[in-house]
C-alpha cells in the first residue's frame, strides 16, 4: 500500500512547494492565481509533467470545497465596521451587478460566435463574478493599499457575488436542459429564498459557533480549529439540504463570527488564513491539470472578444449605472470597475456544464478558461498601477512591526495584578473581563511556572498577571482589575 500511494504523494509534495515557491514572484506584480495555474498547466497532460487528469467531476468537487474554504476565511477577517458603510452598494453590485453583467456578455458572445443563444447566456453567466480569491489576494498583497471603505467595497463584492454568479449558471443549464419545464415566477421564488436562506443561516452559523467555542472546554487548544471547521462544513451540507445558497452562507458566517469575541480568535484567523492559501493552491492547481492549453489557439480569438469586451464595457457599464445613486467619486467608481477579476470561481462554474452533459461544454471551459488567463494577465497584474494612477493607492508604511517592539513604543504601561484570596477575578476567564481590545494579559504566574493565558484562561487564586495597556485606557483597566 505504501509503494502504490509513494507516486502520488511525492507527486502532490513536489507541485505544493512549486506552488509556494512560484508565490514570490508575486512581488513582481504576478497574482497568485496566476502562478498556480501554471504550475498546474506545466504539470498537466500538455505539459512536461504528462499527469493525466480529466476528471470533471472531480475538479468540481475540490473547487467547491476549496472556494468554501476561502469564503469562510475571507469573512472571518472581515470586519463588519468596514463592511456596513459599503453594505448597500456592495449587496447591489453582487446581486443587480452580476445579472447585468452576464447579460450584457452573453448577448456580446452570442453576437460574435456561434454559440445558441442560450449557449452565449450561460457563458456570461459563468464569467459574471468577480472571484473572491483572485481579489482577495490581490487587494491583500503588498503591492496595493488602499483606503479600508474602498477595499472593503471591493473584497465585500467579491466575496458575496458568487452566489448569483451560481445561481444564474445553475438556471441556464437547467434552462437549457429542459426548457419546457422553467417559468419566471419560480426562477424569481428560488433566488429571493436561495439568498435569504443564505445569509439567514450564515448569521445564525457564526453566532452559534463563537458561542460553542466559548461554551465548550476542550482539553486540547488544537482542537478548535478543528471545531470550527466541522461547523464550516455542517453549514454548508446544511444550507444546501434546504436549497439556500451554501457560498453565500459560509461568508456571512465568517463575518458574523468575526464579530463575536471567543476564545483562540487571533489563532484562529490566522489558521483558516493558512488554509484559505493551501485551498487556494489546491483549487488552481486541479484546474489548471484539467486544461488543455493545446485546445487554447483555437478559441483565442473569440475569447480574446469577450473578455476585451467584459473587462471594458459590460463590467464598467454596471458598475457605473448602479453606483450612480451612491454618489461615489469617478476615481472609485473607475478603480471598482478594474478590479473585476475572474478566476477560480468562473472555471468551476464551468466545469457545471461538462458535468451536466450541455452540449459544447468543452468548448465553452476552453473559452472561460481564456477569459481568465486574460483577465489575471492584464488586469491581476495592472491593478497597483492604476490604484497609483487614480491616486487612491495609500503610501506604504513598511513592514508591520513585531508585536514585541510594542513593549518599546512608548504608548504603553505595565500593570502588576495579583487575584488575592476571596477576589471576584477568582473563577472568571480572561476573555469575560471586558478588557479593552488595546489591554492584553502578557503572562500569567501560577505558582511559580509562568504561561502565555488564552481568553478561556480561568484564574485562580494567588494568580499574578502582567497587563499590557495604552496609557488611555489605564484607569478602565485598573476598575475592571480591581477585584
Amino acid at each position: 500500500m505504501t509503494t502504490a500511494l509513494l507516486p502520488y504523494v511525492l507527486g502532490a509534495a513536489v507541485l505544493l512547494l512549486a506552488s509556494v515557491f512560484a508565490s514570490r514572484f508575486t512581488r513582481f506584480g504576478i497574482p497568485a492565481l496566476l502562478l498556480f495555474m501554471a504550475v498546474g498547466m506545466l504539470a498537466g497532460s500538455d505539459g512536461p509533467g504528462g499527469i493525466p487528469f480529466d476528471n470533471a467531476g472531480l475538479a468540481q468537487g475540490l473547487g467547491v470545497v476549496s472556494l468554501a474554504f476561502i469564503l469562510f476565511s475571507g469573512g472571518l477577517d472581515t470586519l463588519w465596521g468596514d463592511v456596513r458603510p459599503i453594505l448597500g452598494r456592495g449587496v447591489v453590485l453582487a446581486t443587480v451587478g452580476v445579472a447585468l453583467t452576464a447579460t450584457l456578455t452573453g448577448l456580446f458572445a452570442w453576437a460574435i460566435t456561434d454559440l445558441p443563444f442560450l449557449h452565449a447566456l450561460l457563458l456570461g453567466s459563468i464569467v459574471s463574478s468577480t472571484d473572491a480569491a483572485a481579489v482577495f489576494s490581490v487587494l491583500r498583497s503588498r503591492n496595493v493599499r488602499l483606503e479600508p471603505r474602498l477595499r472593503s467595497l471591493l473584497e465585500f463584492e467579491s466575496g458575496s457575488n458568487d452566489p448569483m454568479a451560481v445561481f444564474l449558471t445553475v438556471t441556464m443549464i437547467g434552462v437549457i436542459a429542459s426548457p419546457e419545464t422553467t417559468s419566471v415566477p419560480g426562477l424569481a421564488g428560488g433566488f429571493v429564498w436561495q439568498m435569504v436562506c443564505g445569509a439567514l443561516l450564515g448569521i445564525v452559523a457564526g453566532r452559534l459557533a463563537a458561542n460553542t467555542i466559548n461554551r465548550i472546554e476542550l482539553g486540547y487548544d488544537g482542537l478548535y480549529p478543528v471545531l470550527v471547521m466541522g461547523m464550516l462544513l455542517l453549514t454548508y451540507g446544511v444550507t444546501d439540504l434546504v436549497r439556500g445558497n451554501p457560498f453565500l452562507a459560509v461568508y456571512v458566517a465568517g463575518i458574523a463570527m468575526r464579530r463575536e469575541s471567543f476564545v483562540h480568535k487571533r489563532s484562529l484567523v490566522r489558521f483558516y488564513d493558512g488554509i484559505a492559501w493551501l485551498a487556494q493552491i489546491v483549487m488552481f492547481l486541479t484546474l489548471g491539470l484539467l486544461v488543455f492549453p493545446s485546445q487554447l489557439p483555437a478559441i483565442a480569438a473569440e475569447g480574446f472578444g469577450v473578455a476585451v469586451f467584459l473587462t471594458l464595457v459590460a463590467r464598467p457599464l454596471a458598475v457605473v449605472l448602479l453606483l450612480l445613486p451612491f454618489r461615489m467619486p469617478w476615481r472609485e467608481v473607475t478603480l471598482t470597475s478594474w478590479v473585476g477579476l475572474r478566476g477560480a470561481a468562473p472555471i468551476i462554474l464551468a466545469t457545471f456544464p461538462l458535468v451536466a452533459g450541455i452540449t459544447q461544454a468543452d468548448r465553452l471551459f476552453a473559452i472561460v478558461f481564456f477569459i481568465v488567463l486574460t483577465s489575471a494577465l492584464v488586469q491581476g497584474t495592472s491593478v497597483p498601477w492604476v490604484a497609483r494612477r487614480l491616486k487612491l493607492s495609500l503610501p506604504d508604511t513598511g513592514p508591520a512591526i513585531d508585536p514585541l517592539e510594542l513593549i518599546s513604543a512608548g504608548e504603553r504601561e505595565f500593570l502588576d495584578v495579583r487575584v488575592r484570596e476571596g477576589s471576584a477575578l477568582a473563577g472568571r476567564r480572561l476573555l469575560e473581563l471586558g478588557l479593552p481590545p488595546g489591554a492584553l494579559v502578557v503572562v500569567l504566574d501560577r505558582g511559580g511556572h509562568t504561561m502565555v493565558p488564552s481568553g478561556g484562561t480561568e484564574l485562580k487564586q494567588g494568580d499574578k498577571l502582567l497587563v499590557m495597556a495604552g496609557r488611555s485606557d489605564l484607569e478602565r483597566v485598573r476598575a475592571l482589575l480591581a477585584g
